[in-house]
């Protein structure tokens, strides 16, 4: 860690989608943002969903954010600690950006203590979930040995073909969900079953593109981040409270 400072958490920049805002001036604010938190984080925490496709072939990653994969980079070899959470549409995250940006990549939820509080971060796709379709697709994701099939694909048909798919998920085709109610949220009742088991004093989502402060009956706090498509929202720990705000 760089030493005392804020830590600032965003999530589903979903780079390199061309619905909503433009794709490259999305990029440059990103950048813009990295660069204001810069000046006062100890640490970073991306979850999930950065990328709105990404494949890494062994000698082979997807083509743009070049201006984003060189703040990063800058970021961690100036010592401030970049997290990155692998989420629904970049999970195929190997080994690229940790060895060439020096980000920390998780590819689960993280339990994690900020000056005495308790912590826990996830992108948050499958989370308390009841569908079971769902469940069965994201297992077809994570599997390795479909993966590897995946990857003898030629990258401009392998990437090609996700960045076709990524534009008809919810996102590309511009729904947005409203905030569900506490009973019907998937990630308060996922909230739930983790505090049978250990005391959390704030949980931090990504997925849900809903930028959001919850608390639950339960006393935690709940932050969705919201999304850099209709917003630009992020959460920001000064080591005694958690905001959520948006960066203009």
């Amino acid at each position: 860690m760089k030493g005392k400072g804020k830590i600032f958490f965003a999530s589903d920049f979903h780079l390199g989608l061309t619905a909503g805002t433009n794709p490259l001036e999305r990029e440059r604010r990103i950048v813009r943002w990295l660069h204001m938190a810069a000046a006062e984080a100890s640490e970073i925490y991306l979850l999930g969903d950065v990328f709105d496709f990404w494949w890494e072939y062994r000698l082979v990653v997807p083509r743009g954010f070049t201006r984003f994969l060189g703040k990063l980079s800058s970021l961690t070899d100036s010592g401030i600690p970049v997290h990155f959470f692998t989420g629904n549409h970049d999970m195929w995250t190997f080994d690229y950006l940790s060895r060439e940006c020096g980000l920390i990549v998780h590819k689960e939820p993280l339990t994690t203590k900020f000056d005495g509080h308790t912590f826990h971060l996830a992108h948050g796709e499958g989370l308390g979930s009841r569908s079971i379709i769902y469940r069965i697709l994201l297992s077809i994701f994570r599997n390795k040995v479909l993966q590897a099939m995946y990857s003898a694909l030629h990258p401009a048909l392998g990437v090609g073909f996700g960045l076709k798919w990524s534009l008809n998920s919810r996102l590309g085709k511009g729904v947005h969900l409203d905030f569900m109610g506490d009973l019907n949220e998937d990630l308060l009742r996922y909230s739930r079953t983790i505090l049978e088991e250990q005391k959390i004093d704030h949980f931090i989502f990504g997925h849900r593109h809903l930028p959001l402060t919850y608390i639950m009956k339960e006393g935690p706090s709940v932050i969705f981040l919201g999304d850099w498509i209709s917003s630009g929202s992020y959460a920001v720990w000064d080591g005694s409270e958690l905001k959520l705000e948006e960066f203009i």
